[in-house]
C-alpha cells in the first residue's frame, strides 16, 4: 500500500517516513535504510529525511554512522534548524557548547536551536540561564507545542508552583499547533477529548531529560 501510494506521491515526506519506520518496528534496519536514501534521492534537501535517517541508525546503536550522515546533513541543508539542534546532542558532552556556538550562527532565530541551547543549560545544571533560553524560545515561536512542554517540564522540576502556573496558562493562551512530540499526543484519536493543559502535562511526562 505504502509503495502503491509513494509512486503516485513521491515528494510526500510523511510517506516515506511512515514506510520507513515501518520496516524499521518489524527489525528490516537495511530496508528501511534503503527507504530514506530513495527518498533522499527523490527529494533532495529537505531537513526531515536526513534528520530520520540520522536518528535510524542512532536508534540502532550506530553511532559513528549518524554523526557521518549528520554531517552530509548539515551540508545539504546548512541552515536547518532541525538538524542543528539535534547536531548539539548527537556530540560528547565536552564538544556540546561548541556545537551550540555554530548552531547559533547558522540558524539564531530558530526555536528548535533555541530550545535544543536551554536543554543544554538544563543538563549541566545552569538552571537561570536554562530558564531564560526557554523563555527567549517561545517568545520567538509560541506556536510550537514541544518549546511549551519541555519547559514546563523544566520548571516541574526547578520551579514554584507560581512558575509552573505561569507557564500553563502562557501556554494555553498560545494554542500551540505545532511539534514533533505535541502533534504526536494533540492529534492522537484517543485524547481527543483532551484540553490544551491536559495535552501539555501529558507530553511534559513524555519528554526524557536524559540529554
Amino acid at each position: 500500500m505504502y509503495f502503491r501510494n509513494l509512486k503516485k506521491c513521491p515528494h510526500s515526506v510523511p510517506l516515506w517516513l511512515l514506510l520507513s519506520r515501518l520496516e524499521e518496528n518489524v527489525g528490516q534496519l537495511t530496508r528501511a535504510r534503503a527507504i530514506l536514501e530513495k527518498s533522499r534521492l527523490k527529494n533532495p534537501r529537505i531537513p526531515e529525511l536526513w534528520l530520520e535517517s540520522v536518528r535510524l541508525e542512532f536508534r540502532a546503536g550506530l553511532k559513528n554512522i549518524a554523526n557521518t550522515l549528520m554531517a552530509k546533513a548539515l551540508q545539504e541543508c546548512p541552515n536547518s534548524g532541525i538538524l542543528w539542534a539535534e547536531a548539539i546532542f548527537l556530540e560528547a558532552r565536552p564538544q556540546r557548547k561548541t556545537k551550540s556556538v555554530d548552531a547559533l550562527k547558522k540558524c539564531e532565530h530558530d526555536p528548535h536551536v533555541l530550545l535544543a541551547v536551554a536543554k543544554l543549560f538544563w543538563s549541566e545544571r545552569k538552571i537561570s540561564k536554562a530558564r531564560d533560553w526557554f523563555h527567549r524560545t517561545v517568545k520567538i515561536d509560541s506556536d510550537l507545542g514541544d518549546a511549551w512542554a519541555t519547559f514546563y517540564k523544566f520548571e516541574l522540576q526547578h520551579g514554584t508552583e507560581e512558575q509552573q502556573e505561569d507557564i500553563r496558562k502562557r501556554c494555553e493562551n498560545a494554542e500551540p499547533r505545532h511539534g514533533e512530540q505535541w502533534c504526536g499526543e494533540s492529534k492522537d484519536i484517543k485524547n481527543w477529548q483532551l484540553k490544551l493543559g491536559e495535552i501539555l502535562t501529558l507530553v511534559a511526562s513524555k519528554i526524557r531529560n536524559t540529554f
